[in-house]
């Protein structure tokens, strides 16, 4: 779905990204790679294949895009170190040269040079890029800049959308407000949360392996 927003060329893509074209940069927001092992360490199977369909999709996002930057707008890894890291860390020696930017989320706990060794550049809470400015969690819409557009993660947002009778259907969407846009999870194994939506907000659902504006 190309979405011309602000001036600037953005596909939202199926796979819950976006293509930022004027930039070349590829966006996505909670990852949570590290989850699965989180919950193996307190005895609950979840098998790791779970986050090797998550790298294979951004693997497939890189090969298509060719972008010359990666961007995760926060919690990128779930928890502390565990087996899941080192999966990750083979992951990114395919990609040396590949510009890897990370906005910290609530769940990016482990230290930062775990990530800086791996030449992923770090961002505490913010990253300026006119006319955006990321974060993991939403901005308070007041803190926002004038002339700067607050894109965020964290929400992992949807929509309800009802049909004829008591039909009705969750899907994860990306949202674009007034001052703030959220992306949709980018991992397998998050879940989702219904946002309250109003009039003039723009929402593009994800659904059968495609982008709808509803």
């Amino acid at each position: 779905m190309q979405y011309e927003f602000l001036k600037q060329q953005l596909c939202l893509i199926p796979d819950r990204a976006i293509w930022w074209a004027d930039q070349q940069m590829l966006l996505l927001a909670d990852v949570h790679l590290g989850k699965a092992g989180h919950f193996r360490k307190a005895g609950i199977p979840i098998p790791t294949q779970v986050h090797h369909a998550d790298l294979q999709a951004i693997t497939n996002l890189i090969n298509q895009y060719q972008p010359q930057s990666l961007t995760i707008l926060g919690d990128l890894f779930h928890s502390n170190i565990n087996s899941d890291w080192h999966i990750f860390e083979a992951w990114l020696s395919d990609y040396p040269l590949l510009e890897i930017n990370l906005v910290k989320g609530n769940h990016d706990v482990i230290p930062d040079i775990f990530f800086t060794r791996n030449n992923i550049k770090i961002y505490p809470e913010t990253w300026e890029i006119a006319p955006f400015v990321f974060s993991h969690i939403p901005l308070i819409i007041s803190d926002i800049k004038p002339d700067l557009y607050n894109l965020c993660g964290h929400l992992h947002p949807a929509v309800l959308l009802r049909g004829k009778g008591r039909q009705s259907l969750r899907l994860p969407c990306f949202y674009f407000g007034e001052k703030q846009g959220y992306l949709p999870a980018f991992g397998n194994f998050t879940g989702v949360a219904t946002i309250p939506v109003k009039e003039k907000d723009s929402i593009f659902v994800i659904v059968e392996g495609k982008v709808l504006k509803v």
